[in-house]
């Protein structure tokens, strides 16, 4: 009997070490970061970087590798149609795109699942027309 005990003692201790695979959940928590309307009024490159997270965020699928590639390919297309974007970089596997704006501000973007539309977010102006391979 003591034996028994003696072995399921290491079986506990070791359960709690097992990783999940869930990947997104962590990247897009926002505990602890200043709130995406807040960051927004910083100026419009912020409102244009929390517009660009929170159409990564709309555009979630799953997990798929196509799922992460469409996801990643909708939310460059959205991110190009601002005028102050120059360059989008998407990472597709970290749930995230590195944006450089016209100004030579670089930022990485990660989702932002707070319900709010990209395009409603304020300080963003005008979006451009879409591009003839994002349509």
């Amino acid at each position: 009997m003591r034996t028994a005990w003696l072995a399921l003692i290491p079986a506990l201790a070791l359960a709690p070490a097992c990783r999940t695979y869930d990947h997104y959940s962590p990247v897009v928590d926002q505990n602890g970061l200043v709130p995406a309307t807040r960051f927004a009024r910083y100026g419009h490159e912020q409102a244009s970087a929390v517009a660009i997270g929170r159409s990564l965020a709309a555009w979630y699928m799953g997990e798929t590798p196509a799922e992460l590639e469409r996801q990643a390919a909708q939310a460059t297309c959205f991110a190009l149609r601002l005028p102050e974007v120059a360059k989008v970089e998407p990472d597709p596997l970290g749930h995230r795109l590195a944006v450089t704006f016209r100004s030579g501000w670089r930022i990485g973007v990660v989702p932002i699942p707070d319900g709010v539309e990209p395009s409603e977010t304020p300080g963003i102006g005008t979006l451009l027309p879409a591009s003839a391979d994002c349509r």
